[in-house]
């Protein structure tokens, strides 16, 4: 069962499923092709959108989950 944690660079993530880049896209993330977005971490990623980091983790693990059931 593929997971992220707050330490999955952004870039790592969107390879384990594309399909969460509505996800970051709906935190403000618009930037998801940039190269600099691809290195950075979730949590970085979050934190500079205003976000929790758990919170984006747990919201794209159920995501995660839900598509291997």
């Amino acid at each position: 069962m593929a997971q992220v944690t707050k330490d999955t660079l952004i870039g790592e993530a969107l390879m384990i499923n594309e399909g969460i880049a509505p996800i970051l896209m709906g935190i403000g993330m618009h930037c998801l092709g940039c190269p600099a977005s691809q290195g950075e971490s979730l949590a970085e990623a979050a934190l500079v959108h205003g976000i929790d980091p758990d919170e984006l983790v747990n919201t794209i693990n159920e995501y995660l989950t839900a598509r291997e059931n």
